[in-house]
């Protein structure tokens, strides 16, 4: 689908007495904003488009709950202090917009040569990503945000799925708390993992919303670590990387695998 027909679909899901909406032809964005705050959001066209094509209408009621519960968000005051139990660290790529579109420096810390880690207020059906005026606002450190995000996403579940290919197994975490990929972050549980695979540990979060681990015993599991973790990224509303990860002696090293070869670093 192309973007100008995907742009109809969404303008008629989301046209609303109280909301603007705008299309910028050369970036091939729909940018939808509240009237009265006139705080919005923008959405790139371009990958929805192609993800479209794989989920019809399952894509658009994602794109449209997360934009209403976006935009509900901006219209009410949030308060970091008396919600401390709600603040979580939430993974991104290398490449997501270091400040809000007001030109306001989001919070966040390097973590990967693919990934960065940003700090959110979870507001039950969405979250907000944190700012450094917020957090000055209100009196928090950077270190602080970070110390009690990572202590409240030790605490979430870590229930997973498992499915065996070719005499390798593949873990799966799948909650949509949108955590799910934030949760390669909790040390305890990947050393868990490493400690009970019996080949080498591979670690993916290839969109917000899945976090595999791999048990790779041959070189078929390579492959297939491959294929799993670009379809999920080329299918994720929110995509984080299409490389996989090694975990070795504490340390996440990103891959390239070549077909029907093992990877390099």
């Amino acid at each position: 689908m192309e973007p100008k027909d995907l742009k109809k679909l969404l303008e008629n899901r989301l046209q609303h007495e109280e909301r603007e909406l705008t299309y910028d032809r050369k970036e091939e964005k729909l940018r939808v904003e509240d009237k009265t705050s006139g705080k919005g959001m923008s959405l790139g066209l371009k990958g929805l488009s192609a993800k479209y094509e794989e989920r019809k209408e399952k894509l658009l009621d994602e794109v449209v709950h997360h934009v209403e519960e976006t935009l509900k968000a901006m219209k009410e005051t949030q308060e970091l202090n008396g919600k401390e139990n709600n603040i979580f660290p939430v993974i991104r790529s290398g490449s997501f917009a270091s400040e809000t579109e007001a030109g306001v420096p989001f919070v966040f810390v390097e973590h990967t040569a693919e990934t960065r880690i940003y700090f959110a207020l979870d507001l039950g059906n969405s979250y907000r990503l944190i700012d450094q005026d917020w957090l000055e606002k209100e009196g928090w450190t950077k270190e602080a945000l970070h110390q009690v995000s990572m202590f409240n996403l030790r605490g979430l579940s870590t229930e997973m799925k498992t499915d065996t290919v070719a005499g390798n197994t593949f873990y799966f975490l799948n909650t949509n708390d949108g955590y799910d990929a934030s949760r390669i972050l909790n040390d305890s549980l990947l050393e868990r993992m490493a400690s009970e695979v019996k080949g080498e540990l591979a670690v993916a979060v290839p969109h917000q919303d899945v976090l595999i681990f791999a048990d790779l015993e041959n070189e078929r599991g390579y492959d297939a670590l491959a294929q799993l973790t670009m379809h999920f990224f080329s299918s994720g509303l929110v995509p984080v990387t299409g490389l996989p990860f090694i975990y070795e002696d504490g340390k996440l090293e990103p891959i390239f695998i070549m077909a029907k070869n093992k990877p390099k670093k």
